[in-house]
């Protein structure tokens, strides 16, 4: 599985992108990215070179079953990723956490989600309850893939 989060876009939300990386791993997923949810990384990024990461991180699309996305912070990395596996016939679970200062979710996921039967966007609230939902969201879809 591939876990895409906002890395350089920010790293506001990394909390949330260990408990989805650390759940789908209870669920027994590898995750080719749980970098993404490491505290250590800071929004600098990998000191890797650009070029490496991208191949790198497209191999790993193309390897997987499917991807994750948690969208809530803007990142053209991420739509970019997104872009990616739904090009190459990946299912898609996009999550977006709502919450009284959230951006809204980009139109161009949002529009397209109609246009992808393996895309599924799932909105939840930014709280105890809402998260645990989204955790719902991913043992679901993760389901769906095996």
């Amino acid at each position: 599985m591939y876990f895409a989060g906002s890395i350089r876009g920010g790293r506001e939300d990394q909390p949330i992108y260990d408990q989805f990386i650390k759940y789908s791993q209870y669920l027994g997923c590898e995750i080719l990215t749980e970098h993404v949810g490491n505290n250590t990384l800071s929004s600098n990024g990998e000191k890797l070179d650009a070029n490496y990461i991208h191949d790198r991180d497209l191999k790993w699309i193309e390897a997987s079953n499917g991807i994750i996305a948690e969208v809530t912070n803007p990142s053209i990395g991420v739509g970019y990723e997104i872009n990616y596996a739904l090009s190459n016939n990946k299912p898609v679970l996009v999550l977006y956490g709502k919450s009284a200062n959230s951006k809204r979710i980009s139109a161009m996921i949002e529009g397209a989600s109609g246009k992808y039967p393996y895309l599924t966007i799932y909105n939840y609230n930014r709280d105890k309850a809402g998260i645990l939902k989204a955790k719902n969201a991913i043992k679901k879809y993760i389901g769906t893939l095996s």
